[in-house]
C-alpha cells in the first residue's frame, strides 16, 4: 500500500480515500478483508489511531463492516458501492467542469470536448 500524502488534508481522510478507490475500483471486494490497523500503521508509517480513525469513519458510512473477533471486512451490499462509485464520480465531475468553466468553456464546449475525447478512446466507436 502507497499513498503520497498531502499536508493540505488531514491524513485520515486520505486513507478514507484511498481504503474507498481501492473499493470501487475491485481491488478490494465486497466482502474482502481489510487489512489490520496494527498492519496499516506500520505499512505507512503513520500512527494506528489514525488508521482506526479512518476505519470508524468508513464503518460509519456503512462502507466497511466489523465482525467481532475476526477484524475488519467491504461491505457485501452492492448498492453502498455502487452508491459510492457514484458520489466519487460526482465528486471528480465537479472539478473537472469547475476548472474547464475557469478556462472560459461553456456547457456545450465542454459536452463537445468530453464527447470528442470519449469517441477517441473508443476509437472512433458510437455509443
Amino acid at each position: 500500500m502507497t499513498i503520497e500524502f498531502d499536508n493540505n488534508m488531514p491524513i485520515y481522510l486520505q486513507i478514507m480515500a484511498y481504503v474507498k478507490k481501492q473499493i470501487i475500483t475491485g481491488r478490494l471486494g465486497p466482502g474482502s478483508k481489510i487489512e489490520s490497523v496494527r498492519d496499516m500503521a506500520a505499512e505507512l508509517q503513520i500512527n494506528p489511531n489514525t488508521i482506526q480513525r479512518a476505519l470508524q469513519e468508513l464503518e460509519r458510512e456503512t462502507i466497511v463492516e466489523t465482525r467481532r473477533g475476526m477484524g475488519r471486512y467491504v461491505t457485501s451490499e452492492e448498492s453502498i458501492i455502487m452508491a459510492l462509485k457514484k458520489e466519487m464520480a460526482g465528486e471528480l465531475l465537479d472539478r473537472f467542469v469547475l476548472g474547464m468553466k475557469e478556462l472560459g468553456f461553456e456547457e456545450r464546449d465542454i459536452l463537445e470536448l468530453v464527447k470528442d475525447t470519449v469517441r477517441g478512446q473508443d476509437g472512433g466507436k458510437e455509443g
